[in-house]
């Protein structure tokens, strides 16, 4: 019987886990809330939640509304979806492992009783208190590290260095209302270009750059919530999973198994 993996959460780094398991033969199981707002929509499976279905790179995955669409789906090779923020379907679905790939900085409510083998990726969890095995996420010498007592760095609020550029690649919403896009994902932004607006804000790129984050038109969007990313390195193939998301997705399949094997040799 095929061991089933359930991610919590699908967004671009959510992904790069799902990747690597379903490459590696799993049934991979995604849990979603009704409304995700992942800004690297080209590189997120949870983008199935709003259109039915979402291909990235060689994977496709699909919504499902209940236990028996997903063992269709499922044997179909397709990845299924459930919404299920709380995690209440995974007694049902009794998977061998339980990855939070959220990435809230928090614990969501992801323990150790849901599966024999529970992993988190980044800060808000206790490895041997919440999950079997915390993941470095901050970007640099640790990225990607096991941790198997304690936890992973805090959350710094600052996003990762790439050309040069670090704060400044992430544009926030400057007030709470209906977000609206003035460009597309993919799109070179000039220094200066509207790149959106919410309400009646606009938003203009601080420097050139490829555009590979950005909310879905007509979002909800909260005062400064992540509303767009610009890429210094306008030649990155924004439709292919990125180097951070595929090493933390390396990450998880390696805590698997090393974990898989401490259980059966009884230590």
């Amino acid at each position: 019987m095929i061991s089933r993996i359930v991610v919590r959460g699908g967004g671009d780094l959510a992904t790069g886990v799902v990747q690597k398991f379903h490459r590696a033969g799993f049934y991979v199981v995604i849990l979603e809330t009704p409304a995700p707002t992942t800004i690297r929509r080209s590189v997120a499976l949870c983008e199935a939640v709003y259109d039915g279905t979402a291909a990235v790179e060689s994977i496709v995955c699909r919504r499902v509304g209940n236990l028996e669409e997903l063992e269709n789906c499922g044997s179909a090779g397709e990845v299924p979806l459930l919404i299920d923020p709380l995690g209440e379907t995974i007694r049902k679905i009794k998977p061998s492992a339980v990855i939070d790939a959220i990435l809230a900085k928090r614990n969501l409510g992801t323990n150790k009783d849901m599966a024999d083998i529970t992993i988190a990726l980044g800060p808000g969890f206790t490895a041997g208190v919440d999950v079997h095995a915390v993941i470095e996420t901050e970007r640099g010498h640790d990225l990607g590290r096991l941790i198997f007592q304690g936890k992973a760095k805090p959350d710094t609020g600052v996003p990762g260095n790439i050309g040069g550029k670090s704060a400044e690649r992430v544009l926030r919403a400057p007030t709470a209302g209906i977000f609206h896009g003035h460009k597309l994902l993919g799109d070179v932004v000039n220094q200066g270009e509207a790149v959106f607006s919410v309400n009646s804000e606009t938003v203009n790129a601080p420097f050139t750059g490829l555009l590979r984050g950005l909310l879905r038109d007509g979002a909800t969007a909260s005062k400064g919530m992540k509303a767009a990313d610009i890429d210094p390195r306008t030649d990155v193939d924004w439709r292919t999973i990125s180097d951070k998301a595929r090493n933390l997705g390396g990450a998880a399949l390696e805590a698997y198994f090393y974990l898989n094997g401490q259980k059966r040799s009884g230590s």
